[in-house]
């Protein structure tokens, strides 16, 4: 069971801070697409050293955060239950804009194909309607031993 957490679809997660990467869903269709958001608040411990001076979210933090939203409409599907999402792969990255502190994150993901074992989703990362990261993410489900 899971820890409480405000929002319910979040708290789906296996993630803990510091490496939780969502603050909300604002909305799910469960084994298909997911929306969510992430506030960087600028406390964050990696943003010292990323880069002293003008901190900024490193890239593969912004795939983990797609990778943790899509993780959110796999486990929303109730087929998906007792199931951990584990990051498989990731396909066509690209970074468009930096993302620092203060930055609202939204976190867009359509699923493309899922299954019993896995499958493939696109993510888009963008802060006020401006792409700052995307990327086909591989999810392969593993059975979760917490369960």
């Amino acid at each position: 069971m899971a820890p409480h957490h405000p929002d319910p679809l979040v708290a789906l997660l296996p993630h803990r801070p510091p490496f939780r990467f969502l603050d909300v869903v604002v909305a799910c269709r469960p084994g298909a697409s997911v929306e969510a958001r992430w506030r960087v608040t600028g406390e964050e411990p990696w943003l010292a050293g990323h880069f002293p001076g003008h901190p900024v979210v490193p890239g593969v933090l912004q795939v983990e955060a797609l990778a943790q939203a899509g993780a959110v409409a796999v486990l929303a599907d109730a087929a998906h239950a007792g199931r951990l999402p584990l990051l498989g792969g990731v396909e066509e990255a690209r970074f468009r804009r930096p993302v620092g502190p203060g930055d609202e994150v939204t976190l867009e993901v359509e699923l493309e194909r899922l299954s019993a074992r896995g499958g493939w989703g696109r993510g888009r990362a963008s802060v006020a309607g401006e792409e700052t990261a995307r990327g086909r993410i591989l999810f392969v489900l593993a059975p979760d031993e917490r369960c």
